[in-house]
């Protein structure tokens, strides 16, 4: 797992690049915003708030998960975490379907863009459907390759202690939840990333990372509309529900790092990236709002595609690797009860991330 790392902050670099490159388009089309609420001299000061804000809050939320270890009523093998959790999920979900999909729909359907084809076909069902079936294809994967090789790390030891360690890690793969609970009580060796590890701690580590990757998509591309637009009206609710956004996202994304046992290195990296990525968009789109066109068929397009794929994958995450990871295993399994204030949890975390939709 150690090369994961590299290869996300690769990916987000690209990311960058390419929302930098449309950027640059000049083809706009004539709907220019207008009105009492267009002032570039009040959105800079607003904007300016929402880097600080936006950051602050994504770290509180992102990095609460990881410090709740230390109070034992949020710690991972307890009820109040999985019900947090599953709020945080349902967050994610109404992320995909109510926020990212439906800028897409908008988008792709712009009258600033050509009918054929964009109005001939449904591009944003057809890549967010694409999109879920490679995040299935990346997910399985990933975990086939990296069971492999953790599998020939079992059955070849470099030492007695080694082979002692395999052995207690194979017979933990078979176990799930039983392993998870033992991993800490080897803590430092199952952790290391040069030592086998079990199957339900690497399956927490790919879904951390392929989840990671998806939100930073969808927050570089919601910082740079933010950082472009010099709509006062449009830019204040908008910052409040993002804060919003970004806290509890980052709680659902912390509690899979929590869970990944990562080193300290690789919780600080992540936890970075997902807390730097929206105000790095609003940054950029700031840096760059004079040559930005929002409305060019090439942003639209870009941007659209791009809030696509994004849709796909977190739906798919939110409600495979998530959601019915959590409902389908033994703990929520074996209580009813649990079940139910899970589903409430879902349910409140779903409805409130809808509710921001009427502003953002």
């Amino acid at each position: 797992m150690s090369l994961m790392a590299p290869k996300s902050v690769l990916f987000i670099l690209m990311i960058i690049f390419i929302s930098a490159k449309l950027i640059s388009a000049q083809d706009e089309c004539q709907t220019e915003e207008s009105g009492d609420c267009v002032s570039k001299s009040r959105a800079q000061p607003l904007k300016i708030i929402a880097i600080f804000s936006i950051l602050i809050t994504s770290m509180i939320g992102v990095g609460s998960p990881l410090f709740a270890k230390y109070i034992p009523a949020l710690h991972p093998d307890r009820d109040v975490f999985v019900i947090v959790k599953a709020f945080a999920a349902g967050i994610i979900l109404a992320t995909g379907f109510m926020h990212v999909l439906p800028d897409s729909f908008d988008m792709l359907s712009s009258s600033c863009l050509s009918d054929n084809p964009w109005h001939k076909f449904p591009f944003t069902g057809f890549v967010a459907m694409l999109s879920a079936i490679v995040t299935l294809m990346v997910d399985s994967m990933a975990t086939s390759f990296y069971t492999t090789k953790n599998n020939k790390m079992m059955i070849q030891p470099t030492s007695e202690g080694d082979h002692e360690l395999g052995n207690t890690a194979e017979g933990g793969a078979g176990g799930g939840s039983h392993f998870h609970a033992h991993g800490h009580h080897h803590g430092a060796a199952l952790g290391s990333s040069k030592g086998p590890i079990g199957t339900q701690l690497l399956r927490y580590r790919v879904v951390a990372m392929v989840l990671e990757l998806g939100i930073v998509v969808h927050s570089i591309v919601i910082g740079l509309g933010v950082g472009a637009s010099n709509n006062t009206c449009t830019i204040k609710p908008l910052v409040a529900a993002l804060c919003f956004h970004q806290m509890f996202e980052g709680m659902g994304l912390g509690g899979c790092i929590m869970q990944a046992e990562y080193k300290p290195l690789k919780k600080f990296l992540m936890v970075f990236f997902f807390s730097i990525t929206t105000p790095a968009g609003i940054a950029l789109g700031m840096g760059l709002s004079k040559t930005y066109k929002e409305n060019s068929p090439t942003a639209l397009i870009t941007v659209g595609l791009l809030n696509a794929s994004s849709a796909g994958l977190l739906i798919y995450m939110a409600l495979v690797d998530l959601l019915a990871a959590d409902f389908m295993g033994p703990k929520l399994q074996g209580s009813i009860k649990l079940q139910l204030k899970s589903y409430v949890a879902v349910l409140l975390g779903a409805g409130g991330m809808s509710l921001m939709a009427k502003w953002a």
